[in-house]
C-alpha cells in the first residue's frame, strides 16, 4: 500500500478478489490447487488490464507464487513484479500479526511448496528482502518502478 500512496495509484489486495469458495477452504486450513486460483487471478488479470479504471496504473498485492500465475499476469498487461523474499518463519510470524485475516498459519508450508522464486530470466521482477526496513523497501521498489518505467 506505501508504494500505491508514494505513487498516488490506486491499491487493490489481491486477497480481496478470491471467491467464497477459496476463502472458505483456506479458513478450514485447506490449500488451494491452481484450479481454485485460476477464477482469482483471472480477476487479478482483469484489474491489471482494466485501463478504463486505470489508465495511470495500479498496484496490487499478491502472491503469485509460480511462474505459471506470474506469465498468466504478463498476458494481461505490462506488469512489474516486486518479489518480497521472506522465509517461513518470518512469513509466519507476518501473517500472525494480521488480524482477521481468512488464511491460518498452517498453510504457510503449502505456500512455500508452491512458490517458484523468480530467476534472473525474469527481467520484470525485483527482489527485496522481506526483512528490509519498510521506508527502504518501499525506496527500493519505488526505485525499481520509476527506472523501469
Amino acid at each position: 500500500m506505501a508504494i500505491a500512496s508514494a505513487l498516488r495509484l490506486p491499491f487493490v489486495d489481491g486477497d480481496e478478489l478470491h471467491s467464497p469458495e477459496s476463502i472458505s477452504k483456506m479458513r478450514r486450513g485447506i490449500p488451494l490447487r491452481d484450479e481454485d486460483r485460476k477464477p482469482w487471478l483471472d480477476a487479478i488479470a482483469a484489474k491489471l488490464a482494466d485501463t478504463r479504471l486505470y489508465s495511470d496504473g495500479i498496484i496490487v498485492a499478491c502472491s503469485a507464487l509460480k511462474l505459471d500465475y506470474r506469465n498468466r499476469l504478463r498476458s494481461a498487461a505490462r506488469v512489474r513484479f516486486i518479489f518480497l523474499n521472506a522465509d517461513e518463519a518470518l512469513a509466519t510470524h507476518r501473517l500472525s500479526e494480521r488480524a482477521h485475516h481468512f488464511m491460518p498459519q498452517s498453510l504457510i508450508e503449502s505456500q512455500f511448496h508452491d512458490l517458484e522464486r523468480p530467476t534472473a530470466a525474469e527481467a520484470d521482477v525485483l527482489t527485496v528482502p522481506a526483512s528490509m526496513p519498510l521506508e527502504a523497501a518501499v525506496a527500493a521498489a519505488l526505485a525499481y518502478l520509476c527506472r523501469a518505467h
